[in-house]
């Protein structure tokens, strides 16, 4: 996913003069081609991202539609209150990119990891959250983002994540995306979730369970307006890679709270631990049950089948 934001930021940068790049000292060759067009607004920030950040923002501020680059923890906790102070409270439209989130970098261990990074953005005041899907997600939102005029956070894979489209969709934000129709189960994703619930979605099918696909590609603000059209007799799944605490799954819980909505909720993630000693993104899901097999048994047994 990486690459393609690579290229959607080159393509965009062509014909908007505004449009710069600020990245902590990584991804040097990715943006190659970025810098041949726009070798002014292509600046390696170095292992600074809290200065970064204040950067970004004096720039926005300036007229100019920056975007920040890094691995997700370091562009998310190390720089949190340059985030809340120059950007959320000043309310500029800086686009904050982590890459690599969730359990992308899963053999590096908990300080590449990123399973609070949804939470820390989502409690800031101005802030959205945009979380794409795979590649095709990303292609179809990038030129969304710079409609904003305020921050947003875009949590973004790694590479060879897998597709769930033949074609471009047609995305906006903070509209929920539907992949597949269903009556008895609706499955709520975000971010690379979603080809978990792709392949939920097929194995419940086998069991003659007709499971509605939803790309909630929009953590902040919700699609409360689809949100609000889920029967209460429909077993509602929430599917993410990112910690059970304070992430999607909450945001959905705390919503259907407020809004009196009286079905049930079952929620899949991160449990609330560090996972360390993996060999890969698929190691850590088997290890914490975040996987088609085990998800869908917990919905038969949920759904007492």
């Amino acid at each position: 996913m990486r690459n393609k934001f690579a290229e959607c930021l080159t393509q965009l940068a062509k014909t908007n003069e505004d449009i710069c790049l600020l990245y902590a000292d990584i991804g040097n060759r990715l943006f190659n081609n970025l810098k041949e067009i726009a070798p002014d607004r292509t600046i390696n920030a170095g292992i600074a991202e809290a200065n970064m950040a204040t950067m970004a923002s004096g720039m926005a501020q300036m007229g100019f539609r920056p975007f920040i680059y890094t691995i997700t923890p370091f562009t998310t906790a190390r720089n949190f209150e340059q985030i809340k102070i120059d950007l959320a409270y000043a309310n500029v439209p800086v686009v904050i990119v982590g890459t690599g989130s969730g359990l992308a970098y899963a053999n590096l261990g908990p300080t590449h990891h990123s399973f609070e990074d949804i939470a820390l953005m989502r409690v800031l005041p101005n802030m959205k959250i945009v979380c794409p899907a795979d590649s095709m997600e990303l292609e179809a939102l990038m030129p969304e983002l710079l409609k904003e005029t305020g921050p947003v956070y875009l949590r973004i894979g790694k590479k060879n994540e897998p597709q769930n489209y033949s074609d471009i969709p047609k995305l906006t934000v903070g509209k929920a995306h539907l992949c597949r129709e269903g009556q008895r189960v609706t499955l709520l994703c975000t971010g690379t979730a979603l080809h978990i619930g792709n392949q939920v979605a097929d194995e419940l099918l086998s069991k003659g369970i007709s499971a509605e696909l939803v790309s909630m590609h929009t953590v902040k603000p919700l699609d409360t307006g689809f949100l609000s059209t889920i029967p209460a007799d429909k077993l509602v799944v929430s599917i993410e890679e990112h910690s059970l605490n304070g992430g999607f799954g909450s945001a959905l819980c705390e919503w259907f709270n407020d809004s009196d909505w009286e079905g049930k909720v079952l929620r899949f993630g991160i449990p609330d631990t560090f996972i360390d000693q993996l060999s890969g993104p698929q190691a850590a899901r088997d290890r914490i049950g975040l996987t088609a097999p085990d998800i869908t048994s917990r919905i038969l047994k949920k759904l007492s089948l």
